[in-house]
Order: C-alpha cells, then sequence, then structure tokens
C-alpha cells in the first residue's frame, strides 16, 4: 500500500508568508501589547495550507501510457492520467524522469487538464534524438487544493522500456509508394529495360530512345529502325557500410549524422529489395561492429531495421583500413559498397580515400556524405569583426579541404555525394537508380 501523500506548501503559500511578515513587523511596532496576534495570523495561514492541501483530495489511481516502439527523431506523446477523489483539486500536474534520448535533460513536465468526475488528462510530448532502448524511470503527481495554498505529491517507480527504431518515415512515404507501384505496373519498367547490361530483344525505335542503342544491321534488314533492349540487372549485392565513428555521432539539426544515415540507407534498401537485388549492412568504428547476411525479401525489410538498431554511437576514430578489409574479405563476387563517412583532418582522410581505393579493384563504391552545414554558414556569413573574420576564413579552408578530399575520391573511379541532410536520401536514392539502369554492378 503506498505511503499517504505528504502536505506541501506551493508558490503562493510562501508568498503568502512572505506578504504577512511586514504586517507582523508593523504590527508589533504599532501595537507592541498585541505581539500575540504576529504568530497567531502565521498559525493561521499554516493551517489554511493544511487545510487546502487536504481539500486537494486523495489519489485514486495514476497511469502512464508508453508507446512500446518509436522511430528516432519521431514525434510521440506519453499519456498521463489520474483519479482524485474526496475533494477539490484546482490544478494537477505531472513530471517523468527518464533516459535523455527519450527526454531533454532526462525529466519531462506536463499539465493535466479536468475532464470531470475526479478524472484528469495529459499528455508529454516524446521525441527521442538517440536509438536504443530508453527507461521511463519514474513519475511524480503534484495536486493542489482550491486555493493552491497547499499541494500533496506522489512518487511512483515505473522502469519501462521504450525501444527507439530508425526512422523509415520515407519508406512510408506516398511518393515512394506511388513511384515502387508505377515500377510494378510498368511506368518506370520500361526506362529501366533497354539500359542494363544483358541483351533481351529488338523493339521499334521510338523518339527519346538513346540513338547508340540502335541496331542498324537489324534495320537495314528490315528498312525500319530498331533499337535493342536489354534486360536490368537483378540480384545484385548492395552493403551499406556505417561509419560509427566520433564524427558521425555529432548532430546535425537534433540528431546525429549516422541516424540521418541510416534512414537514407534503409529507403534504398527498401527500393533495392524490391528490385529484386540484395541488401546487407556494416558498421564499424575502431573495428567492426556489425555485418548482416544479405536479404531480398521486403518481408526481411524488419530484420534489416532491428540491425541498424544495433548500430553504437562511439566516441572513438574509425579504423579503415581493418574495417574495409574485413569488409572485402567476406565479399565472394562484385558488389556495390555504399561507405556513409566524414572527416575532419586530412590524415584521417588520407587513410580513407587509401582504404576505400583497395576496395574499387574489384567493387563499385558510392561514397556519401553530410554537408557541413556549421562550416558553411560560418564561411559565408558577413564578417562583423577580426574574430568572425578569422573564423570565417578557417571556415572557409576546411571546407576547401572537403573538396579536395571527395575531388580525390573521384579521380579514382568512387561516386562520392554530399548533400544537406533533409536531401540526403533523395541524392543516394537517384545514384543507385542510375547505377541500377547503366547495369554498372554486375
Amino acid at each position: 500500500m503506498p505511503a499517504r501523500p505528504p502536505l506541501l506548501p506551493t508558490a503562493r503559500a510562501a508568498l503568502l508568508l512572505v506578504a504577512l511578515a511586514p504586517l507582523a513587523v508593523l504590527l508589533a511596532a504599532l501595537a507592541p501589547e498585541a505581539w500575540a496576534a504576529a504568530p497567531l495570523l502565521g498559525l493561521i495561514a499554516l493551517l489554511a495550507i493544511a487545510g487546502d492541501a487536504l481539500a486537494a483530495g486523495r489519489l485514486e489511481r495514476i497511469e502512464v501510457t508508453l508507446l512500446g516502439d518509436i522511430e528516432v527523431g519521431d514525434e510521440g506523446a506519453v499519456g498521463i492520467s489520474a483519479k482524485i477523489t474526496r475533494g477539490r483539486a484546482g490544478r494537477v500536474d505531472c513530471a517523468l524522469a527518464a533516459d535523455p534520448r527519450l527526454l531533454p535533460g532526462g525529466r519531462g513536465e506536463a499539465e493535466l487538464v479536468a475532464q470531470g468526475g475526479g478524472q484528469w488528462l495529459g499528455a508529454l510530448a516524446l521525441c527521442p534524438t538517440r536509438r536504443g532502448t530508453g527507461v521511463v524511470e519514474r513519475v511524480w503527481l503534484r495536486w493542489t487544493g482550491p486555493l493552491g495554498l497547499g499541494a500533496r505529491q506522489r512518487v511512483e517507480e515505473l522502469h519501462r522500456a521504450v525501444r527507439v527504431w530508425p526512422n523509415i518515415a520515407a519508406v512510408r512515404s506516398p511518393a515512394l509508394q506511388t513511384f515502387l507501384r508505377n515500377s510494378e505496373l510498368g511506368l518506370s519498367a520500361r526506362r529501366m529495360r533497354g539500359e542494363g547490361s544483358q541483351f533481351e530483344a529488338l523493339a521499334e525505335y521510338e523518339p527519346g530512345m538513346d540513338r547508340r542503342r540502335i541496331d542498324w544491321k537489324a534495320s537495314a534488314r528490315h528498312a525500319h529502325l530498331y533499337a535493342k533492349e536489354f534486360e536490368a540487372e537483378r540480384n545484385n549485392q548492395i552493403v551499406f557500410a556505417f561509419d560509427c565513428g566520433q564524427a558521425m555521432c555529432e548532430p546535425v539539426a537534433g540528431l546525429p549524422r549516422i541516424d540521418r544515415a541510416v534512414s537514407a540507407a534503409l529507403t534504398t534498401a527498401y527500393v533495392a529489395m524490391k528490385g529484386g537485388d540484395r541488401v546487407a549492412l556494416f558498421g564499424f568504428a575502431a573495428r567492426p561492429q556489425l555485418f548482416t547476411p544479405f536479404v531480398s525479401d521486403t518481408r526481411d525489410f524488419r530484420r534489416l531495421q532491428m540491425a541498424a538498431a544495433g548500430l553504437d554511437y562511439t566516441r572513438q576514430e574509425p579504423n579503415f583500413t581493418l574495417a574495409l578489409a574485413t569488409l572485402a574479405g567476406r565479399l565472394a563476387r562484385r558488389s556495390l559498397i555504399v561507405v556513409f563517412s566524414d572527416f575532419t583532418d586530412p590524415t584521417s582522410a588520407e587513410l580513407m580515400i587509401e582504404s576505400i581505393g583497395r576496395l574499387t579493384e574489384r567493387h563499385l563504391v558510392l561514397f556519401v556524405t553530410l554537408t557541413d552545414e556549421e562550416l558553411v554558414d560560418l564561411a559565408t556569413a558577413a564578417p562583423a569583426g577580426m574574430p568572425a573574420l578569422t573564423r570565417a576564413v578557417t571556415a572557409d579552408a576546411l571546407l576547401r579541404q572537403r573538396a579536395l578530399v571527395l575531388s580525390r575520391l573521384r579521380q579514382i573511379g568512387v561516386d562520392a555525394i554530399e548533400a544537406p541532410y533533409d536531401r540526403i536520401g533523395t541524392r543516394l536514392l537517384d545514384s543507385y537508380l542510375s547505377i541500377k539502369r547503366k547495369g554498372a554492378i554486375g
């Protein structure tokens, strides 16, 4: 049986006592014989506070409704309901203690609204900023009396877990679903057909087709233009490799870079699986963390999401040499390897370029990084003084280094993508579809 909630003064009660203090001093100065009235006023105030707290009523129950699963960066809510009887509560407030990945600073507060019959309802906004399992530890409920002078409080332990998954809102988006339906019906399939690598058939040449596809011998025999059509590649192997090191754990627009990368990768993985390709995930930091089996059925997409949820946040520098050598040793056939990473200094970038260069000898590599918008803002801001000018010059130098690294990657045959966080998924999907149409993987 829970302990009886204590009687507590409110801020209004404190203000009342502060206001009575000068009155008591004035009374003692003007009428010393009536000094007994001063403590009497204090006693009356204390009795009013205690009586108001008792009039607040009795807490019959408190319920906290949690979502068992939520996606990182997605908005949710914690439902809170309470029933208070045998009194007349004036205000009911609630506070939750939880993992910082669920609530900023590990704490959230909400005010409950009266629904009649002693029922009070409220909600607390929830927007997780990191993947993993967060725990809501305890809940505080505080309700005041009708005068707002006294309050009662109950604390209950919860220890309830909330699992935070990678965000796949783009997979559920109407635009992507419409694209996939059109592809299945043939509206986009024809575009992919005819630009692959395996010859399939001849078709009459139509305006808009690539002239390089015209079969001049067949056209001469039939006195009509015919073009070659090719079967788009299927059953390709695609590996999404995630750098889970320190640079990728830095936030961009409120979420770590690694989570932005995971969302973009899962969207492209879903489209790839719809197109008949096989997908795997690979994560690394100082050493390899994760390598999933290849999956090709969209019914197994949940397995990829669960595996991505296990990618850890680390404060270590990534070891590209060990990680990419390990990945290359596990791939038995030519694959498309999509590397998500970031770099902060030329030394680490040099090691990264060397390791990726060895991959290009056998595999097709696509490098993806997020635009450093903070550097862009610093470099393009109008300088208001020498400190600001120094920051702008330094930021511009760092941006030039980034551009040089991306240029060197392109020189060794790597398709490098750099885009803002809100467009990185679209750019990656476009690049994959372009590679698919060209038949460059197999």
